[in-house]
């Protein structure tokens, strides 16, 4: 198969030095690039963390050129890139392991002079006139304000548009990440987040047990919980039974 896979996390800018990111380091999406070379496959791989992939022959020197590294860095960025690679229409399959931002910035705040936020009421006050603030704009906010506040929007969900408007027909893993759930709980979300971004398949872990196990579905109409050493083969085994299923016999 050629293959297109995302991993690692996104910037989501403030000011030209300060982003807001996660923790998530991209070595699943480099374990899931290195089992799709070891099978064989053809890749491309989106990540904002390219050491990671050190490892892998470089294309320049790869004489089947099966694997094409591209790093991001910014939301924007990985936006621009993915969307590019996904409507080439030259993949059979996506692998969306990226920690793709959920909020974006869209502004900085401070308090007009007077002007406080009460954290008994939860609400802004101001003795002489209504409360007011004003936007921060500089490529660096200042450090001598007494606080900001920094105001988020919803991201786009990118794994969202892969099917539409993106187009993409191929196959479509989703990875989904909860906090605190049961088991079941995280099955049950994990099927509902499936189904809406039209994913083939979807890799569901908690935090607390990210580094031991995750469910991976549905296969065979049911969710199996999988050893995270093995979760990688599992994956690509299952990918592949499922594009022979799809392609055509010519025997």
């Amino acid at each position: 198969m050629n293959v297109l896979i995302t991993a690692g996390n996104t910037h989501a800018p403030i000011d030209r030095l300060r982003v807001i990111t996660h923790v998530f380091t991209g070595r699943t999406g480099a374990q899931l690039a290195r089992t799709a070379w070891a099978r064989g496959h053809t890749m491309t791989v989106l990540t904002s963390q390219p050491y990671t992939l050190s490892d892998l022959p470089d294309a320049s020197s790869d004489s089947d050129r099966r694997a094409v590294v591209i790093p991001f860095q910014t939301f924007d960025d990985l936006a621009g890139r993915f969307q590019h690679e996904v409507k080439s229409g030259k993949y059979d399959c996506i692998v969306h392991a990226a920690a793709v931002s959920d909020y974006l910035a869209a502004g900085v705040y401070a308090p007009d002079a007077g002007t406080f936020f009460n954290a008994r009421t939860k609400q802004w006050e101001r003795r002489d006139a209504p409360p007011a603030m004003h936007e921060t704009k500089s490529t660096k906010i200042g450090s001598d304000e007494p606080e900001l506040w920094l105001r988020l929007m919803r991201a786009p969900k990118l794994v969202d548009r892969i099917r539409t408007p993106w187009g993409f027909q191929g196959l479509l893993v989703k990875f989904k990440l909860d906090v605190g759930r049961s088991d079941a709980e995280l099955v049950d979300a994990a099927e509902k987040s499936r189904k809406k971004s039209g994913a083939d398949l979807i890799v569901a872990n908690t935090l607390e047990g990210s580094a031991h196990f995750a469910y991976m579905g549905p296969v065979q109409g049911t969710y199996e919980r999988v050893d995270r050493r093995e979760l990688a083969d599992r994956l690509f085994l299952t990918l592949e039974h499922l594009q022979r299923a799809r392609t055509p016999s010519h025997g």
